[in-house]
């Protein structure tokens, strides 16, 4: 490639070599001394040049998926986290607000895992909302940087559905505890709850 360095226009910024099948190694140690050689380096100099093959370029691109995977679950689990702490809060004023309502409940004959599954089914419900809003949001996300980016992407009906899945994980974590806290009012206090 010449023109690469705009000091020296006709400088060489890349050259692209082929070798014969199963001798990549010798024709890298034959190149590297050539070059050495015509930039007139001596031994104890290092090289101003850099040799690449090919399987050294998917490695690098190997390892920067991999660093991006890791990266994008760091962060959808800062995510998850955030928006399962959103639940719980949620869910405690639900609660605190239906106080009276929980009693009544338990004063008619309600037992506490008729309570507990109520409030847990709320938790999940809310979360697989979440869950929905953020499915959409993925999916249009994506039909929009194919059509406008024209990069190729793919939605699998498998990680949708463990997308799901997940969120209604999310919402049985963290609504547990505020539907263990309304399961076990004391039915006689909950009614006198102002």
């Amino acid at each position: 490639m010449v023109g690469a360095s705009q000091a020296n226009y006709m400088a060489v910024g890349a050259i692209i070599v082929q070798a014969r099948e199963g001798r990549i190694e010798d024709a890298q140690d034959q190149m590297k001394s050539l070059l050495r050689q015509r930039h007139h380096l001596q031994w104890n100099e290092d090289d101003d040049f850099t040799i690449r093959n090919r399987e050294e370029v998917f490695r690098a691109q190997e390892n920067s998926a991999r660093v991006m995977s890791i990266l994008l679950a760091a962060i959808a689990s800062v995510s998850l986290i955030v928006g399962g702490i959103g639940i719980m809060n949620i869910m405690l004023v639900s609660v605190t607000e239906r106080t009276k309502e929980i009693g009544l409940r338990q004063a008619v004959g309600a037992k506490t895992t008729d309570i507990l599954g109520q409030f847990l089914a709320d938790a999940v419900t809310l979360s697989l909302a979440g869950g929905g809003a953020g499915v959409l949001t993925g999916i249009g996300a994506s039909v929009l940087i194919s059509y406008f980016a024209a990069w190729s992407t793919v939605l699998s009906a498998t990680t949708i559905l463990l997308a799901f899945l997940f969120s209604g994980l999310v919402g049985v974590f963290f609504g547990y505890h505020p539907a263990r806290k309304a399961a076990l009012m004391d039915p006689i206090e909950a009614l006198r709850y102002e």
